[in-house]
């Protein structure tokens, strides 16, 4: 079975889309015979999508540092859960076991954790591939960062142009190779 890492928000964020998209891509995960891996907690964005592969019969793995299980947010109703020492830690466990990446919308971790793996391709630690769903046009700040750096000569646009970027499920799966069964009409 092939697993994708979601990286996103451990808070539901302010617009309603943010969980629709997380929802769905679960949803659609599952469907695709496709495991997540992500990082372990039962509260915001984060248990959407465990939740919704959960629900539609799919596998997780939940990667969660000790800090954080211990204040109680490891979601303890998903297929695998892996406690571990430390952040880096995490990341690591959770780069070895995923055939690609994507980030959904989050705060500050969700942006080290989606930096530390587009880093780790440029240096040719891995060559996954890396996607951002934009929903509602949460990353065009982020984005439009990376294209300044390309500008100003300090980010190669390879790199740039390695990242997969888009605000539809739809094409974020067929970018990722991940297909979905056809669902007739009921």
């Amino acid at each position: 079975m092939k697993h994708l890492c979601v990286f996103c928000g451990s808070s539901l964020g302010t617009d309603p889309a943010f969980a629709a998209a997380t929802r769905e891509l679960g949803q659609r995960l599952a469907l695709a015979g496709w495991g997540l891996v992500y990082g372990g907690a039962r509260c915001g964005l984060m248990g959407i999508v465990a939740d919704a592969v959960m629900e539609a019969g799919g596998n997780v793995i939940g990667v969660i540092p000790k800090t954080l299980q211990d204040r109680e947010i490891a979601h303890r109703g998903i297929s695998q859960l892996h406690v571990v020492e430390s952040m880096h830690d995490r990341k690591a466990l959770m780069v070895s076991l995923s055939d690609a990446f994507v980030a959904l919308p989050g705060g500050f971790g969700t942006l080290d954790e989606l930096c530390e793996v587009l880093t780790w391709k440029q240096l040719g630690l891995h060559s996954k591939p890396c996607a951002i769903l934009n929903v509602s046009s949460y990353y065009d700040a982020f984005l439009a960062q990376l294209d300044h750096g390309v500008q100003s000569g300090l980010c190669h646009p390879q790199n740039r142009n390695s990242v997969i970027v888009t605000g539809s499920v739809d094409e974020i799966l067929s970018r990722l190779s991940i297909t979905t069964p056809e669902v007739g009409p009921d």
